[in-house]
């Protein structure tokens, strides 16, 4: 056991396969284990370097571990997906991860703290909410209008969709509207709950002097900085800002050959949620500077040359750069005029 030096862990629900390595290279290791004895098993080795892919459980997993003074390291496992050889199984996914932590070029994930797990719950939980909320809505709209009954799109058109089921009429069959009946009671309780979550975040986020910092930045609100922190364990883990608008899926793809680049429309291969508040805030943003008078040239030539929307997605992948280099080099933010003027 004292001559490992690198292992490879794949993780599951009860049994864990095991994949180590000495020095050289050579595999002095293979065996399963199971959920009981893992950590058992940890705790009597040596320390030694450990990876394993970012999937379910894997933080959990990292800080125990990590605990036994082992060097976890956790990566994605779309980078760990081309080391496994053919005919995969347990076996082949734990030398996979051995191969692929031993790589120097490989990128590894933070490993997140029980605080930022319990906030990213939050967050999870409130994404869903909001999620079915507006399947319920959508499915009261769709119903009512297969008998001509439409509203203005929002929140004011569907109060009044919901203000004609209160009283019986002739023109909704009553066995319908006591089935939408339902769905509105349904529709209430999940806006209730959204709307508990999302005062619990905005008054965690009030009182943390760090994403109090974040939210000086344009378009960045209670919401966005509470998820940044709660995603971002250490922002050097990105190489530079654009790294981290690409991880948030905000950078366009990059299709090159034969020394010619031509950059398309964006990967959407990032975190979809923080990419979806980031390009809503950007939105909000834009419709409040477009009411009142854009004063950031940048901005202003930015909406006259391009459509709203590609504007809307550019101003958002900007945020996230400001936001990468206010965590990054722990600065406040400054605007183009202050950050001239101190030049």
């Amino acid at each position: 056991m004292d001559e490992i030096s690198m292992i490879g862990l794949d993780l599951a629900k009860n049994v864990f396969q095991v994949h180590g390595i000495d020095v050289s290279g050579k595999v002095v290791l293979q065996r399963q284990l199971r959920r009981g004895a893992v950590e058992k098993f940890f705790a009597k080795l040596a320390p030694c370097t450990v990876g394993m892919e970012a999937c379910g459980s894997a933080h959990h997993w990292a800080r125990v571990i990590g605990g036994y003074g082992h060097d976890v390291k956790l990566m994605p496992p779309a980078y760990v997906k081309p080391y496994v050889k053919r005919n995969k199984n347990d076996g082949r996914d734990a030398e996979a991860i051995c191969e692929a932590v031993s790589r120097p070029t490989m990128r590894f994930v933070a490993v997140k703290s029980i605080e930022q797990q319990a906030m990213l719950s939050v967050h999870t939980t409130r994404a869903l909410l909001v999620k079915q909320r507006t399947m319920v809505a959508n499915a009261l709209r769709a119903q009512l209008s297969e008998l001509g009954i439409v509203a203005a799109q929002g929140h004011k058109g569907l109060y009044e969709l919901m203000a004609r089921l209160e009283a019986p009429s002739e023109e909704i069959p009553e066995m319908m509207r006591n089935a939408l009946l339902m769905l509105v009671g349904q529709w209430q309780a999940l806006d209730a709950n959204e709307r508990a979550l999302e005062k619990q975040i905005v008054k965690a986020t009030r009182c943390d002097r760090e994403a109090r910092r974040l939210m000086e930045a344009p378009s960045v609100g209670p919401i966005i900085a509470s998820m940044v922190l709660a995603k971002v364990s250490d922002a050097k883990v990105f190489r530079s800002s654009r790294d981290f608008a690409a991880w948030v899926g905000l950078t366009g793809g990059d299709h090159g050959t034969g020394g010619k680049h031509r950059p398309g429309r964006i990967s959407k291969q990032g975190d979809r949620v923080l990419r979806t508040l980031l390009i809503n805030g950007a939105n909000a943003y834009l419709r409040q500077q477009k009411r009142r008078g854009v004063s950031d040239p940048w901005l202003r030539e930015l909406l006259a040359r391009r459509p709203y929307k590609v504007a809307m997605v550019a101003f958002a992948a900007k945020t996230a750069r400001i936001i990468w280099a206010m965590l990054a080099k722990g600065e406040a933010y400054r605007d183009r005029a202050s950050a001239s003027a101190a030049a």
